[in-house]
């Protein structure tokens, strides 16, 4: 299942690559809630990672992404892992959207990567 936000970038992390040859990028997108905003921490993998490219810190962006989770030694993590932005306002005629992630061939993870 598929989850949506929408926010500001706050900050793009550099790139990761494991011995394993995964790779991951991570990014912050601040959202508003009300009194206390939220700063949420997303992550993209493999391909996914040059997603990142094109954004600067300040924009608008509306992310869409899954909930991973999993166990590694007894304890329980999750991961929001991205797979599509889009930058701007939706209502804007200049809207950008990428393509979507073809949900039929899933993500790799790397077992020897604890989150």
């Amino acid at each position: 299942m598929a989850y949506e936000l929408t926010g500001k970038v706050k900050l793009i992390q550099d790139a990761q690559t494991f011995n394993s040859g995964f790779t991951k990028r991570e990014m912050v997108v601040t959202v508003e809630d009300g009194k206390y905003p939220q700063e949420i921490n997303l992550e993209f993998v493999q391909d996914k990672v040059s997603l990142l490219d094109r954004l600067q810190p300040g924009q608008e962006v509306t992310v869409t992404f899954d909930i991973r989770g999993r166990e590694y030694n007894g304890r329980y993590f999750n991961n929001l892992q991205a797979w599509k932005i889009q930058t701007g306002n939706p209502v804007d005629a200049g809207f950008d959207q990428t393509p979507a992630f073809d949900h039929d061939s899933p993500p790799a993870f790397d077992d020897d990567v604890p989150f």
